[in-house]
């Protein structure tokens, strides 16, 4: 099968087209022929640096949208012919930037009929890290005001909308250019990171969800109410915070598989209450046009190759 690999760390042009092994699913694993797949920071992250993988060769991604080719011994919950998403296990369990992956059956939910592959293969790792965050461990719950960071990022984005359908009041930071796609995803209220300081816009906050780290997980302290839950998804940029001072709960994650989650996700989608914004559609074999992209920091949603 075909697939985007490397065996050097470095920039975009690092990443190649090869052919290799088509994998076969074990007990209670599926092969699932991909579509589509999303790809997200930690992408290039990964190809960039020696993060949790280790030395290359390696195939990245871990968004998967496509369909069921055959079930291993012991699967139930899915048959060949069904079309699934879901998120292969962080950060082991890369490689969807291929024809074929294999991983456990209950790491993928039925793909809502309404949505296409394209849209389904941008979600699962950015609405769960966004879901994980703000539902379990942050609590969001109606009536909650809650501020997120780079709303018009690929988190970012999905953060707002699981929010809103949550009940809460959504605040987000962005540039004023991104403003009115998050005002139509249901932002209430948008702060221009670039003319206003977050910090003294806004206090008494529930939740923030952190995505950039560095100092802007240190100033959102200041802007929760006693008792407030900091999430920070940006890994080793966060440093470490000294919360209980404060009387806010702070917690750093990393995304996990989770069906039930995909399950919710896939119930909002179906709904119309969750939506990919795409930024960028692009074959398989340009992924080093796709990290390029990614890479400029400007891209306003989610970045997506497709598998023909």
């Amino acid at each position: 099968m075909r697939a985007i690999s490397q065996d050097v760390l470095g920039g975009p042009e690092v990443l190649k087209l090869v052919e290799v092994e088509k994998p076969t699913p074990g007990p209670t694993e599926v092969l699932v022929r991909v579509h589509a797949a999303g790809v997200n920071p930690t992408d290039w992250k990964h190809r960039a640096h020696k993060i949790f993988l280790g030395d290359p060769p390696f195939v990245l991604g871990w968004d998967v949208s496509g369909v069921v080719e055959e079930v291993g011994f012991g699967v139930t919950l899915h048959k060949p012919g069904d079309e699934v998403f879901g998120m292969l296990k962080y950060p082991e369990g890369v490689g969807s930037h291929a024809e074929y992956v294999v991983a456990p059956s209950r790491y993928f939910a039925r793909k809502p009929a309404n949505i296409d592959h394209v849209q389904a293969g941008a979600l699962p790792l950015a609405a769960l890290t966004a879901w994980q965050a703000l539902v379990e461990v942050a609590g969001v719950r109606e009536g909650h005001r809650v501020l997120i960071h780079a709303a018009a990022g690929g988190v970012g984005h999905l953060a707002v909308q699981i929010a809103k359908a949550r009940g809460a009041h959504v605040i987000g930071t962005a540039s004023a250019p991104k403003h009115e796609l998050l005002r139509g995803l249901g932002a209430d209220e948008l702060i221009d990171y670039r003319t206003t300081d977050f910090a003294e816009a806004v206090q008494d906050l529930d939740i923030v969800l952190d995505t950039i780290g560095g100092d802007y997980a240190e100033r959102s302290l200041i802007v929760l109410r006693r008792g407030g839950s900091l999430v920070s998804i940006a890994g080793r940029q966060t440093p470490d915070l000294d919360a209980d001072a404060r009387g806010v709960k702070w917690e750093r994650m990393l995304v996990e598989p989770d069906q039930y989650a995909m399950r919710e996700i896939a119930a909002l989608a179906a709904e119309g209450r969750l939506r990919a914004e795409i930024d960028t559609v692009l074959p398989l074999e340009e992924a080093a046009k796709a990290h390029e992209r990614g890479e400029t920091n400007r891209a306003t949603g989610k970045i997506v190759l497709t598998v023909a």
